[in-house]
C-alpha cells in the first residue's frame, strides 16, 4: 500500500496501520510505503538478546524501545525499529513518540521480506538523521553489520562480523561491547547486502 496525492495522510495512514496489524507482525511505513511482515523466531531471539544486554548496561531506567514509531527525515518515513535507545533526559514529541534527534542507537533485525528496506532506504534514513549507531542482525547470512560515525547523511563507518563475535562500539555513546554469541542463524539462505 503506497501514501497517494488522494489518499490518507501519513498521520491517518499510520494510525489505520497501528489499528489492522495483527499480533506477532511488525508493520512500518518507509518511503511512503506500508511494510507488513510476520516476526520469526530468530527475530524475536536477536531482540529479546540485545534487550537484556542494553538493560544491563544502561539500567532498568533506560528508554528502550521496541517497535515503536519514530518519524525520521524524507517522504513518508514512520519507522518502528526493532529496537532503539532514546538519550537519557529526551524529551516525548509527544503522543508518545520520540524525536529521532534522542536516538542514540537502531537495531533492525533482517526479515526476508524487508531486507531491502533495512539496507537500503531505512540505513540512508537513519544517516540523514544523525542516528549514532545502526546495527543490522542478519540471521539469514550469520551477520552483524554496525554503522557509526554519520555524516552528511552517509554512515563513515561501517563493521561486519560474523554471529558468535562481539562488536565493538566501546567508542560509540553505547560504550559497550554487543555480544553476539546468542543469536541464532534463520537458514533459507536469505543474503542481503
Amino acid at each position: 500500500m503506497a501514501l497517494g496525492d488522494c489518499g490518507p495522510s501519513l498521520e491517518e495512514l499510520f494510525e489505520l496501520l497501528y489499528d489492522i496489524t495483527p499480533g506477532g507482525c511488525h508493520a512500518e511505513i518507509v518511503g511512503g510505503v506500508v511494510q507488513m511482515v510476520p516476526k520469526r523466531h530468530s527475530h524475536w531471539d536477536v531482540i529479546r538478546n540485545v534487550l537484556f544486554q542494553l538493560g544491563n548496561r544502561f539500567g532498568p531506567d533506560s528508554r528502550l524501545m521496541v517497535d515503536v514509531r519514530l518519524d525520521l527525515p524524507g517522504y513518508g518515513n514512520m519507522f518502528c525499529p526493532d529496537i532503539c535507545k532514546v538519550s537519557d533526559g529526551a524529551d516525548s514529541a509527544g503522543e508518545g513518540n520520540w524525536r529521532y534527534q534522542d536516538v542514540e542507537f537502531v537495531l533492525e533485525v533482517i526479515s526476508r521480506a524487508t531486507a531491502g528496506s533495512d539496507y537500503g532506504p531505512k540505513k540512508a534514513a537513519y544517516a540523514a538523521g544523525g542516528i549514532p549507531v545502526y546495527v543490522i542482525a542478519d540471521p539469514f547470512t550469520g551477520l552483524c553489520h554496525a554503522h557509526t560515525m554519520p555524516k552528511d547523511g552517509v554512515y563513515r563507518s561501517r563493521m561486519s562480523v560474523d554471529f558468535g563475535d562481539p562488536i565493538d562500539l566501546t567508542d560509540t555513546v553505547l560504550g559497550m561491547m554487543l555480544m553476539t554469541d546468542g543469536f541464532p542463524r534463520d537458514g533459507d539462505g536469505f543474503h542481503g547486502g
